[in-house]
C-alpha cells in the first residue's frame, strides 16, 4: 500500500524536505515551511496542497513536475528551480474561495524552466522569470488581438496565440518554453524569437 505523509498544523524551519516517489504527499493543512528547501521528486498527482506558507523557500524540482495548482499556498520570497510544465501559480477565481488562501510575490524563477505555466492574480513586477528560451506574454488575454495580428510561424499563431484572447479571468502572464513549443507547433525557436523581438508586452 502506497503511504499518505501528511504535513499540517506546523512550522518547519531551515531544513531540507524530500518528497520522493512511492507515497502520496499532502502539504497541509495549516503548514508553515520557512527558509527550507523542498526537493520534489513526486509527480503532481502524488502532492496536494491543501494549504499553507512558503516562505523564502528553495523548491526543486527534481523531475518534471506537471499540471501542478499552485493556489492554495502562498508563496513569497521563494526560489524554483527544475522544470515546470503546465503549473497554475497565484489564486485563481473560478475556484472555490479556498483558493484565495493562496498567492505569489517576491519569487525567482530565473533558474526554473517554465512551459505552459500560467500566472493568476498577482503582481509581476515582483515575480523574476525565466529568460530565453523560455518567454513570457505579460497581460495575455489584454494583449491577446494586436498579438494576432501579426504574422506568427508554423501552428503558434492558430493555437497559443488564438488560446490567449480564451484564458481565463485573472491570468497575468504565461509563460513558454521556446525549443519545447517550438517542435509540436511546426517551427522553430529561431523563428519565433524573430516575432516575438517585435510585439509588446513579452519578457525573455
Amino acid at each position: 500500500m502506497t503511504p499518505n505523509i501528511h504535513y499540517e498544523d506546523r512550522v518547519i524551519e531551515g531544513e531540507r524536505v524530500e518528497l520522493p516517489k512511492h507515497a502520496i504527499y499532502w502539504l497541509g493543512p495549516n503548514v508553515t515551511f520557512r527558509r527550507s528547501t523542498l526537493v520534489i521528486s513526486v509527480a503532481a498527482r502524488w502532492l496536494t496542497l491543501m494549504s499553507g506558507n512558503l516562505i523564502d523557500c528553495t523548491i526543486q524540482a527534481k523531475s518534471e513536475l506537471t499540471t501542478l495548482r499552485w493556489g492554495t499556498m502562498n508563496l513569497k520570497g521563494c526560489r524554483f528551480t527544475g522544470r515546470f510544465t503546465g503549473n497554475d501559480f497565484g489564486f485563481r477565481e473560478d475556484d472555490l474561495d479556498k483558493w484565495r488562501l493562496g498567492g505569489i510575490e517576491d519569487c525567482d524563477f530565473t533558474e526554473a524552466r517554465l512551459h505552459g505555466c500560467r500566472f493568476f492574480n498577482c503582481d509581476m513586477s515582483t515575480i523574476r522569470l525565466p529568460r530565453w528560451p523560455c518567454f513570457t506574454f505579460m497581460d495575455p488575454r489584454g494583449h491577446a488581438a494586436e498579438l494576432g495580428r501579426h504574422e506568427w510561424p508554423g501552428l503558434f499563431g492558430q493555437v497559443v496565440i488564438k488560446g490567449l484572447a480564451e484564458e481565463l479571468e485573472g491570468v497575468v502572464a504565461t509563460t513558454w518554453h521556446a525549443p519545447t513549443i517550438a517542435e509540436k507547433l511546426d517551427t522553430t525557436a529561431e523563428e519565433l524569437r524573430t516575432v516575438l523581438e517585435q510585439v509588446p508586452r513579452v519578457v525573455m
